[in-house]
């Protein structure tokens, strides 16, 4: 009996010893990589040709994928558009309206929101063109994105960061630090000054004679200059 069974122990693990290990599964490049760097590409041939001039081929080529990977994530080059828009414009709405509606002084928030503006502008100087030519091209993408950022509140959450500011103004008014102004005239000056020498950058390369980084100094020049020469603005 023993013989028999020792026989078939034998056996038993000749045969494990002869089992093929699982293969492993090769590494795949994420979802989430992938549909990055079909948006880092998208962003960039957008920028330069601009969405009406931009080719589902060119942002492929960009992004080192094809087409049909290309068509699977965003089936089309509105969709594609769309999703460029909401991430240069989720970089800057939160944080603006995070501001506005803070318990911080004006004071500090008009710090706040000229650092927020020009920092991320720096960073992606073109961005203001890109946003300004999109929203006259198709202005229900700010309806579209203002509701995806706030959960379907934005008016609500607009309105509430306009009331906190109006009543800020209102107390330094009745101080007699400051001239009356309405909190949306107050916001949409502030943000102008910001913006609009990236908006008017090329002009103003060519008019001042800037290379890049001379516009960067610039900018960082204006960034410090910008706090003072509003609040002079507002004084009575």
């Amino acid at each position: 009996m023993f013989p028999v069974l020792t026989k078939q122990l034998n056996r038993m693990l000749k045969a494990k010893r002869k089992r093929p290990a699982a293969a492993k599964p090769a590494r795949k490049t994420t979802d989430t990589e992938t549909e990055r760097r079909i948006l880092d590409a998208a962003r960039t041939v957008f920028i330069r040709r601009g969405t009406a001039g931009a080719r589902m081929q060119e942002i492929a080529a960009e992004a080192r994928v094809n087409q049909a990977l290309l068509h699977y994530y965003f089936r089309s080059k509105e969709r594609l558009s769309a999703a460029v828009f909401q991430q240069f414009a989720s970089r800057l709405f939160p944080a603006v309206l995070g501001v506005l509606s803070s318990d911080r002084t004006l004071d500090d928030k008009i710090d706040a929101l000229i650092a927020t503006y020009i920092d991320n502008l720096v960073q992606n100087p073109f961005l203001p063109g890109y946003l300004l030519s999109e929203l006259h091209h198709q202005p229900e993408r700010v309806e579209q994105f203002l509701a995806a950022v706030s959960g379907g509140t934005h008016g609500a959450a607009i309105q509430s960061a306009f009331l906190v500011v109006g009543r800020q103004i209102k107390e330094a008014v009745d101080a007699g630090t400051m001239r009356p102004i309405a909190p949306q005239q107050f916001f949409i000056n502030l943000i102008s000054l910001c913006i609009f020498p990236f908006a008017a950058r090329p002009m103003l390369s060519i008019a001042l004679g800037m290379d890049d980084a001379a516009f960067i100094r610039f900018m960082e020049q204006r960034r410090w200059e910008l706090p003072s020469f509003f609040r002079s603005a507002l004084r009575p």
